[in-house]
């Protein structure tokens, strides 16, 4: 097979010199200049803690988020992530006296009844349950919830919840019982990638058996359309709390504020917080498949070849992120072109992230010419070359 940027070693030369130059040569890209820098402040909103976290990891706004404090039941995102790795959707759960008698914020689960485990995990993390949250537990952790509870705390060491401990499965008031900021959104972010969870946090109510019917805590869920999904929490010493995220125009964000005075502030805060945190990304066409990105020369007088990207890969990037693009092509190639043929690449980098990347390829094809006509070339040279000289 022909190599496709030729063995020749004037074409490797002139693929180095294309290389280098460009890499020292590319222009930060940005969508306007509008978007250019970063002016707004992030938000200080009514609540003891905060995190914002947007969707490429970087951090947009906290205070206090590493401190140890309450988070009521946001806890049972842990807890739905412990019984979707333990026990299966169809297990039928038998709700015991213990369960049935865990107060608060409940579903009235019966003492004796039967429920399977997927309605006791909708039960929990819709209605905030509890009464569910006692029964998965004491289910998965074999009539213990002491046994349970070390499940989440390992689950909770595994994904790096440095500041976090639970004792039981609901998040009560427990001495002890206690996680951050940062740790519950992290908690969030990753509950939010089990699709059963997902599915959930997205129901504005829930239906159990006997025509029971329930709706969510999550204000937010049926009064901001951006809001993806989110787990509320209050408890006398973790104030109105929340963990979240919301989604518009491509782009997600986490956040979570802890220890509001009011539910209704703790809206607010949220709401605040993650409209802060979707307003500090943009989607851009980082690879546009609508632009030539480098000519190849061929040859015997052939047309030069366009190096197109096959598609366009669009992406999220921080606002006033300076990106860098990179190009490798070749000043000339052997023919003959087909097209679709690779014949260079294209990446662009956030520092020294990859943002995206794409094989560049020949537009169109270029046909080498038969012996007559090099011969008509070589002849047509000669003669310039010639006229030349004695010109």
């Amino acid at each position: 097979m022909r190599n496709q940027y030729s063995s020749a070693p004037v074409m490797r030369r002139a693929l180095l010199a294309v290389v280098a130059l460009l890499a020292a040569l590319a222009a930060p890209v940005q969508a306007s200049s509008a978007d250019s820098t970063l002016t707004a402040d992030a938000p200080r909103v009514a609540a003891s803690a905060w995190y914002l976290l947007g969707e490429d990891g970087a951090v947009l706004a906290q205070s206090n988020a590493t401190r140890g404090r309450a988070i009521a039941s946001i806890t049972k995102l842990m807890t739905a992530i412990v019984v979707l790795e333990r026990a299966s959707l169809s297990d039928v759960v038998h709700v015991s006296p213990r369960a049935a008698g865990v107060g608060e914020s409940t579903v009235y689960l019966r003492a004796g009844e039967d429920i399977t485990t997927a309605a006791l995990l909708r039960a929990m993390l819709v209605r905030s349950a509890n009464d569910a949250a006692e029964a998965l537990a004491l289910h998965v952790g074999k009539d213990s919830t002491t046994r349970f509870v070390a499940l989440m705390n390992a689950k909770a060491r595994e994904l790096g919840l440095a500041d976090t401990n639970f004792e039981n499965p609901h998040g009560l008031d427990a001495p002890g019982h206690v996680s951050s900021a940062r740790d519950a959104t992290a908690l969030v972010r990753y509950a939010l990638g089990v699709s059963f969870i997902r599915d959930a946090l997205s129901r504005s109510t829930v239906s159990l058996p006997g025509g029971r019917v329930f709706p969510t805590t999550d204000d937010l869920l049926v009064s901001w359309p951006a809001l993806v999904g989110g787990k509320t929490g209050h408890t006398r010493d973790a104030g109105w709390s929340q963990a979240a995220a919301a989604r518009a125009g491509g782009v997600t964000v986490y956040g979570t504020v802890l220890g509001s005075d009011t539910r209704s502030s703790r809206n607010d805060a949220l709401r605040e917080l993650l409209a802060f945190g979707l307003t500090q990304y943009r989607r851009i066409t980082a690879i546009d498949s609508k632009r030539v990105y480098g000519l190849a020369k061929t040859g015997y007088g052939r047309p030069s070849v366009e190096l197109v990207a096959p598609r366009a890969d669009v992406r999220t990037v921080r606002v006033g992120t300076p990106l860098v693009e990179r190009v490798v092509s070749p000043s000339s190639v052997a023919l003959p072109v087909r097209k679709g043929q690779r014949l260079g690449r294209v990446e662009v980098y956030d520092g020294n992230r990859l943002v995206a990347s794409s094989n560049l390829v020949a537009a169109a094809s270029v046909a080498e010419p038969g012996l007559l006509g090099k011969a008509r070339w070589y002849a047509t040279q000669t003669a310039e070359n010639l006229w030349g000289i004695f010109t």
